[in-house]
């Protein structure tokens, strides 16, 4: 587990920050990328001012910023440590419910 000091509201705001750049770049205005990505104006401003959005709106409008495969790589199960661990992985029934 690593350390982070930035917490969810600090991350929202920074990537808040980043989609109203990479809209700046493409030269778009707000309801340009509203329209673009399917959501309201006033959705998408309350994103950028706040951070504070729907998973859904984000990947809406990093769908129309084509950066929407970046989400893939997210939650992604950590790297097996030992050939036993991964033959468990594949053999294994697959958790429905946590243990704690």
């Amino acid at each position: 587990m690593t350390l982070s000091l930035v917490g969810p509201g600090e991350m929202g705001v920074l990537l808040a920050g980043r989609v109203k750049a990479l809209r700046l770049l493409k030269g778009w205005t707000r309801e340009t990328m509203a329209k673009r990505a399917g959501v309201t104006a006033a959705s998408l401003k309350r994103f950028e001012v706040s951070g504070k959005a729907s998973l859904e709106l984000v990947l809406k409008v990093a769908h129309a910023l084509a950066r929407l495969e970046e989400f893939e790589a997210l939650f992604q199960p950590p790297v097996a440590q030992s050939v036993e661990e991964l033959e468990r992985r594949v053999s294994g029934p697959i958790r429905k419910r946590g243990r704690i």
